[in-house]
């Protein structure tokens, strides 16, 4: 009998033994499914992580991009879909937040009735562009066009760079149909195409519009927007908080423009009074002044009916909505199917009704616990990048101080807001899609408009719970984590602190970066942007900076098109800020003890696993030219690759030599932060 509870003893501690090693097995929150061990680390690191993901995964045909965030963007979404098909089954009140989440949803999917309405719902907005009679209709139309559909230039209230306790009047470029100004000049085969598909596409919007001489005026529009194109301000030079601050008085504005009836816009604006504003982009409004003054009326009336249509193609019935699919998400990213219906409403929803839907999520999918250790590795990332701060080099000691003191200002935001924004004035029906789209609109507009004269809301959130990213406000000092991101592979609750740390510990870092790099560093630790930098720092940085630049301009995608060095070098510079900063937030969390070994990885390896798999994406053609032209982020591929080049612990890890596909020259390695 001892014998057998002997027995029985031995077995029980076996069974223990083998459910705690399948445990630590699981532990580790590596995908070793993705890995492609065909693919030495040593020459392309992300492919060895991703490859196997990268030749078997099929990109969905209602996808131009398909990434690690996809992943959670879709489950996200679904989670939503719940949250809406649950508060449309509830029989609630007329203004309750269900009311406007069902009602809004259903508008939306009612097809029958869209089908059935098709145009009718905007012939007033077009009726209103036909009542414009002179200099002075025009002018109140520009603002009126600016809150709802575009206008050569538009407004918003946001918090003054140089006295970040006040709101201010900006003014920035706008009115252009395709993304921005390199689409109507660049001179390569694709973008000549894609101008070419574009007027088609006027063209049929306004034939289903029943829009007269269709074809001509498709080609006065196209001519219209790129007359105002060629004066706006490239996407580099944008990338400037200094050149983008000019302020005026409101009486300058005044004269930026002759002819233009300032006053009638500024009524219609719904803007309080203000007497000065910032121009974004400095000399934008003189050289157009004579674009808008002598177009004719004819010529901005068929304009804005295009801006009009243009904005609710997606709202309209089946012929509408196919063709500005086919234009918007075939031609210029390469999608070939729509997503199905639901996941566009809920996108809309979600958009529309964002922090109502928010709070509903975060008590489904989000709790303290995850908030708390989330909490726990930003001060880690805080006390690691002082460390680094410290141990600079090639920094002075009188910008280390205001360094450090920008760092310790960082106020982190993780999960939701402390206290929801309201939707109580928000009109929404059943039966009016155009019109709920409208009056959320208007709401967030007159919401903008109210922040001049009050005091800075830094409770605000500039992106919902549910969303999946996320960001950093120079003028805030601040870096935000939503719920939404909060999940494996960025956050596992359940792997060990090495991958959590090269997963959401570089994006934590990487928020970081933003507060200091080519933008963010021009802004100190109350969010003012004034120089705190000695003559001789700043040239160090922007030598280390510029070495960035070029590491980059030398990656290409489709066609040898080159990745923009200098567009992307903020967040080029936040990347590598934050794999540097979290790898030593990870050594630092260890208190000196060595890392155990999991699934046959040492904690190193497991932190640059974490890292390459959440960059791990597969795009079309189109979406990665579109991504080069549009988007300061790199291509997923250099963003996991890039950093590590220059990373020595990566370097020696991997024993990478001359030859490798990793190896660069150590002169050419980047170290900035």
């Amino acid at each position: 009998m001892k014998n057998f509870n002997f027995l029985i003893l031995m077995l029980m501690l076996f069974s223990s033994c083998i459910k705690t090693e399948e445990k630590i097995m699981l532990r580790s929150g590596i995908d070793f499914s993705r890995v492609d061990s065909t693919v030495r680390p040593q020459d392309d690191f992300y492919r060895h992580v991703n490859g196997t993901w990268l030749k078997e995964f099929e990109l969905p045909k209602d996808k131009s991009r398909y990434a690690t965030f996809t992943v959670l963007r879709e489950k996200a979404r679904k989670d939503v879909k719940k949250i809406i098909e649950e508060a449309s089954k509830t029989n609630s009140l007329s203004g309750s937040d269900n009311q406007k989440i069902g009602d809004l949803y259903q508008s939306y999917m009612d097809t029958l009735t869209l089908e059935e309405t098709g145009i009718q719902n905007i012939l007033p907005e077009l009726e209103k562009i036909d009542q414009i009679n002179d200099i002075s209709d025009l002018s109140e139309y520009f603002a009126y066009a600016d809150i709802y559909t575009t206008a050569p230039f538009g407004i918003y209230v946001y918090i003054d760079k140089k006295n970040p306790s006040e709101h201010i009047t900006y003014l920035s470029q706008s009115g252009l149909g395709l993304p921005n100004r390199g689409y109507y000049f660049d001179e390569d085969d694709k973008s000549k195409n894609i101008r070419k598909e574009y007027v088609i596409h006027i063209e049929k919007i306004f034939r289903l519009a029943k829009i007269k001489d269709a074809k001509k005026n498709a080609d006065k529009v196209f001519q219209l927007e790129k007359g105002i194109a060629r004066h706006h301000w490239k996407k580099e030079k944008n990338r400037d908080p200094e050149l983008t601050y000019n302020l005026i008085s409101y009486n300058d504005l005044k004269n930026q423009i002759s002819g233009f009836d300032w006053d009638k816009w500024f009524h219609t604006t719904m803007m309080k009074k203000f007497d000065k504003i910032v121009l974004n982009q400095s000399d934008y409004l003189k050289n157009i002044s004579s674009i808008i003054t002598e177009t004719s009326l004819s010529d901005w009336k068929i304009y804005f009916k295009w801006a009009l249509l243009n904005r609710n193609a997606s709202l309209l019935n089946s012929e509408f909505e196919r063709q500005n699919f086919y234009f918007y998400r075939t031609v210029l990213s390469g999608v070939e199917e729509m997503e199905p219906r639901w996941k566009r409403g809920v996108s809309v929803v979600s958009g529309r009704l964002g922090e109502i839907i928010g709070k509903v999520y975060v008590e489904k999918h989000f709790d303290q616990e995850a908030k708390n250790r989330m909490l726990k590795l930003v001060e880690n990332l805080r006390e690691a990048y002082r460390i680094s701060i410290e141990e600079l080099d090639w920094m002075g000691d009188s910008t280390k101080v205001q360094a450090q003191e920008k760092l310790k200002k960082f106020r982190p935001k993780v999960g939701f807001p402390n206290e929801w924004k309201d939707y109580s004035n928000l009109v929404i029906t059943k039966d009016d899609l155009i019109g709920n789209i409208k009056n959320s609109t208007l709401d967030r507009t007159i919401k903008n408009r109210e922040k001049l004269g009050k005091p800075i809301d830094r409770e605000e959130w500039g992106m919902t719970p549910q969303t999946v990213n996320a960001y950093y406000s120079p003028l805030l000092n601040e870096i935000v984590f939503p719920a939404g991101i909060l999940q494996p592979p960025f956050f596992n609750m359940e792997a060990d602190d090495a991958v959590n740390y090269g997963a959401i510990g570089a994006v934590i870092g990487h928020e970081m970066g933003h507060g200091f790099d080519d933008k963010g560093s021009k802004y100190d630790g109350n969010g003012e942007l004034r120089n705190w930098w000695t003559e001789s720092d700043r040239k160090q940085f922007e030598e280390r900076t510029k070495k960035l630049i070029d590491q980059y301009n030398g990656y290409t995608v489709v066609d040898g098109t080159p990745v923009n060095g200098e567009f992307t070098q903020g967040e080029n510079i936040g990347d590598l800020a934050g794999i540097v900063i979290a790898y030593k937030a990870y050594q630092l969390s260890k208190k000196g003890s060595q890392a155990p070994i999991i699934d046959g990885l040492t904690g190193d390896q497991r932190f640059f696993f974490g890292w390459a798999t959440i960059w791990g994406s597969k795009s079309t053609d189109e979406q990665l030219i579109r991504q080069i032209k549009t988007d300061p982020h790199s291509p997923g591929e250099f963003r996991a690759n890039g950093p590590l080049v220059s990373m020595p612990e990566f370097v020696n890890l991997y024993n990478i030599k001359p030859g490798d596909g990793m190896y660069i020259d150590p002169n050419d390695r980047v170290k900035i932060w």
